[in-house]
């Protein structure tokens, strides 16, 4: 007989199953790896359901775990000594341009774990500044800068062609102002000619 707590938990965890998936995947970039991703992390949420179920928003704090369950992962020895990477598979994706999503997806791979996380919370989740380092357990300085070096690798890895995610409002993203264009000047032996 369940209780109405377990019930709670698992009517909340049924509804949100496909997002950690998703967010898992995306950390992770392995299918393999994800359900056991989120498995641990709702393993840890249902531990402190009480706790979870009493902030604002449980969305965010099943958020936090799955993050933290993930880069704790990325830092133990097991995942230094084992390499579970691949060549992604040739499988049609739901974007309109396949093989821009696949070489985003392949350059999101090949990230450190904490600049893939950062970039995922930041963009993908449509988290702030503050939030991302609120969910990391960091310095907003450090989600600054995670972010810089994360999206300098993605337009290395895919070419200046590449599209930057960025907010225009929010702060830890200024514009940057184009580099001054010096007039060029044209050969000497032109010049004088002329």
């Amino acid at each position: 007989m369940s209780t109405p707590r377990d019930q709670d938990f698992a009517d909340y965890v049924t509804g949100r199953l496909g997002t950690l998936r998703r967010l898992a995947y995306l950390l992770c970039q392995d299918r393999d790896r994800t359900d056991d991703l989120v498995q641990a992390a709702i393993t840890r949420l249902y531990v402190h359901w009480g706790r979870a179920r009493a902030v604002e928003h449980i969305d965010a704090y099943a958020r936090t775990i799955l993050v933290r369950v993930y880069l704790s992962e990325r830092r133990s020895a097991w995942a230094t000594k084992v390499d579970l990477s691949r060549d992604l598979p040739d499988k049609a994706g739901a974007a309109d341009n396949r093989d821009e999503a696949l070489d985003m997806r392949a350059a999101l791979a090949a990230l450190p774990p904490r600049q893939r996380a950062t970039l995922v919370l930041r963009y993908y989740c449509d988290l702030n500044v503050e939030q991302t380092a609120a969910q990391l357990g960091c310095s907003v300085g450090t989600v600054k800068s995670q972010t810089a070096k994360g999206l300098r690798a993605l337009r290395v890895r895919l070419g200046s062609g590449a599209a930057e995610p960025a907010d225009p409002a929010d702060p830890a993203d200024p514009p940057r102002p184009e580099p001054a264009q010096r007039p060029v000047q044209p050969p000497a032996e032109v010049r004088s000619n002329g």
